[in-house]
């Protein structure tokens, strides 16, 4: 240890180990504790070093505002108590909120549809990853929610587009399609005989009538070509 390690220590025995008269009647508690860890005590017993709260402007705020001061929206305060007390107690008003819109949600969710996107033989792992990159986009004009995503095992070229309209009464043409990029990218003759093939990396809708793609070459080689598009709904 360095002097300063030595100083250091000493001087945090000095600050809050010295003797306390006013707790000698309390069992065991003939000094200061230090004071940052009595707050994470998990425990309901009363803090031995409260802080001092006098001269706090909130508190004053709290205490001169005749509507916060019984307002049932601010959490009580629990001066004489540790974090710990004060967490669960947080932690049960949070979950006793919390119950009744699950219960409200949960009997309100129902099935509208199922679709088979593909099949995997009972040889296979049942946990490996077919479905990639879903992503969720609600188009509020019309009332049309869509999911990206990509099926590894079905085709890396295609990225998969499925689209439901928001009420589950109605439907739409073409629920669900898929976009094939292949080699459609060159952009002229003598590059479309190279048959380069690409790959969607990712994809999110940019807006209601765009979708952004992020391609690669799927060929092995150094130097693979990376590609964003945007490609137009229609």
């Amino acid at each position: 240890m360095t002097q300063k390690d030595i100083t250091f220590v000493a001087d945090f025995l000095t600050e809050h180990f010295n003797e306390a008269p006013e707790l000698y009647n309390r069992k065991g508690k003939y000094f200061n504790v230090e004071r940052v860890g009595q707050y994470l005590k998990d425990e309901d017993d009363d803090l031995v070093s409260p802080p001092n709260t006098e001269g706090n402007q909130w508190f004053n705020f709290l205490k001169n505002s005749t509507h916060l001061k019984e307002s049932p929206l601010l959490f009580p305060y629990y001066p004489e108590k540790s974090l710990h007390f004060v967490k669960r107690q947080m932690e049960g008003v949070i979950d006793q909120c919390l119950q009744k819109p699950a219960d409200v949600i949960g009997k309100s969710v129902h099935q509208a549809v199922c679709l088979s996107l593909y099949k995997i033989s009972q040889s296979e792992d049942s946990t490996s990853q077919l479905f990639k990159l879903p992503f969720l986009w609600n188009d509020k004009t019309s009332h049309i929610h869509y999911v990206l995503f990509t099926i590894l095992e079905n085709s890396i070229s295609k990225i998969h587009i499925l689209r439901r309209h928001t009420d589950t009464s109605r439907s739409v043409s073409n629920g669900i399609l898929a976009v094939e990029f292949g080699n459609i990218l060159n952009n002229s003759i003598n590059e479309s005989s190279d048959s380069r093939c690409y790959s969607c990396l990712d994809a999110h809708f940019y807006d209601d009538e765009t979708v952004t793609v992020v391609l690669k070459e799927s060929v092995e080689q150094e130097g693979k070509e990376r590609i964003l598009a945007q490609l137009p709904l229609s």
